[in-house]
């Protein structure tokens, strides 16, 4: 075997092959395409500041969870109050599958750049118009009304946020490099949620009780506004994935007469086992998001009785650690496989969650520390290989919608449900390890998940032109193609003989 092609990984090696047992010869240079490095960062600014924008607003929701409740269900007890919050926090993943139905086939038929900005829109005026409010003692009913609309907005928007983002991204990335350049969508995430949080601690600190429940709390979701500004302008001056666009005559003419409903069919009777995978893959990396981001502040102060301020650095110290991982992991993933990742970090996560919630709920100062460090770094390992092996399931024709039906019926049914249900379990149940006990459930499905997931590290994406990042690149691909080749039918031909 040529030293080229013994030096590719198996699952690239196999890919390249197939392709060139489909097109009866080597690569050659209009077969490979060169992603620009200007344009390649833009493409990942512009779409991880929309993750970022979407999650500081969730790490704010999370951490005013409790205040919240009082202003808009003053009239309930406080554990009443919290699950009557948490519910409208969930509210907004009912509708997650809506907007997916609806974004992911405008994605793919009319581009992901102009369903990328709308998106981004909807998504600023629904968090700016809570924060605009007023509240229960002033409108009565109608503010829990409006509460629950702007988050379905919110939530409508977001089903077509995620999965755009991430096959985005996906599809301006050089192969070799896609599980670095699309692990900068969570770094996005979670400096946004390590962000809204880090504001809500400041004026947790700096505000008395009254006056964040009169006004401080509206602070936060009215900066939605500026920044929904910034972000379309990032994303008006996008171009358009070259995958799309090398796809979008054929894309035309096979779906031209198609509605949603029944693209909606076509795609789940034709790709039912990568949605399947795809959604197993989600719930294990969203219920541990959930947990860790939505979840663990109130467990905090209201289950294990802590102070507030606490509570908030706590959990933002698991966000910082986070965002210094993510990225180191996104590139390992891009050597070592997207599978050995997920597989670690579940098993981990089987064994650890118990002994993480016992050092959280310990009266030390340094035990907790630890436990939110150890459930960060399982929710890293999930977070960060994510971006890039979702979109890699799917080929591009129905990318964008099969992403946006996985994703967000996954995140609906397991994900942004998972403060309520852990709440309601210990609330029921009496026992504080509960969200543990559901942390261990995921990691076991996970497990199973990770069996069946095709290795997609470096792999050129279904349906798209294989990527690289230099003319240098480029060459060295044509070649090792021309000799995988050669080698191949040298092996074809002495097969026959033998």
């Amino acid at each position: 075997m040529p030293a080229t092609v013994a030096n590719m990984p198996h699952q690239v090696r196999e890919e390249l092959a197939r392709r060139l047992r489909r097109s009866k010869r080597g690569f050659r240079k209009e077969d490979v395409q060169i992603v620009e490095g200007p344009l390649l960062k833009r493409a990942v600014g512009a779409s991880a500041l929309g993750n970022c924008m979407e999650w500081f607003d969730f790490g704010v929701y999370s951490y005013l969870a409790a205040t919240i409740g009082k202003v808009f269900f003053p009239g309930a007890s406080p554990g009443a109050q919290l699950i009557s919050s948490f519910a409208t926090f969930a509210a907004a993943f009912v509708v997650r599958p809506l907007g997916g139905l609806v974004f992911g086939p405008l994605g793919d038929r009319i581009g992901r750049q102009k369903v990328l900005a709308t998106t981004m829109i909807m998504m600023a005026a629904g968090t700016f118009l809570i924060g605009l409010i007023p509240s229960y003692a002033t409108i009565g009913i109608a503010a829990p009304i409006l509460l629950l609309i702007a988050r379905m907005v919110q939530g409508f928007s977001t089903g077509g946020e995620y999965g755009g983002a991430t096959t985005f991204v996906a599809e301006y990335s050089p192969d070799r490099r896609r599980g670095f350049l699309s692990s900068w969508l969570d770094f996005g995430t979670f400096v946004g949620y390590a962000l809204g949080s880090a504001l809500v601690t400041v004026l947790n600190l700096a505000l008395t009780d009254d006056q964040m429940l009169s006004w401080g709390w509206r602070l936060p979701f009215l900066i939605a506004g500026p920044l929904g500004v910034i972000g379309l302008y990032m994303r008006m001056k996008l171009e358009e994935s070259p995958a799309f666009q090398q796809q979008l005559d054929e894309h035309e003419k096979s779906m031209a007469q198609e509605s949603a409903g029944s693209e909606f069919k076509t795609i789940v009777k034709t790709h039912w086992r990568p949605l399947l995978l795809c959604m197993g893959i989600v719930l294990l990396y969203n219920v541990t998001n959930y947990m860790v981001t939505g979840y663990l502040p109130t467990y905090q102060t209201e289950t294990v009785g802590r102070s507030s301020g606490f509570a908030d650095i706590l959990v933002l110290i698991g966000m910082v650690w986070i965002v210094v991982l993510i990225t180191f992991l996104g590139r390992l993933s891009d050597h070592v496989g997207r599978r050995p990742l997920y597989a670690v970090g579940a098993a981990a996560m089987i064994v650890l969650a118990v002994p993480s919630f016992l050092l959280l709920k310990s009266s030390s100062t340094w035990e907790p520390v630890v436990g939110v460090l150890i459930l960060a770094t399982l929710l890293a390992c999930f977070a960060a290989p994510s971006a890039a092996t979702l979109p890699a399931l799917f080929p591009t024709a129905v990318r964008y919608a099969a992403m946006g039906i996985g994703f967000n019926f996954a995140v609906a049914a397991f994900g942004g449900t998972t403060p309520l249900v852990t709440e309601a379990l210990v609330n029921v149940t009496g026992d504080d390890l509960m969200p543990a006990y559901y942390l261990m459930l995921a990691g076991v499905i996970g497990l199973v998940t990770v069996k069946f997931l095709p290795e997609s590290a470096q792999v050129p994406l279904d349906g798209s032109q294989p990527m690289v990042g230099s003319p240098e690149e480029q060459r060295e691909l044509i070649e090792s193609s021309h000799d995988l080749y050669r080698f191949a039918k040298q092996r074809s031909k002495a097969g026959k003989a033998g």
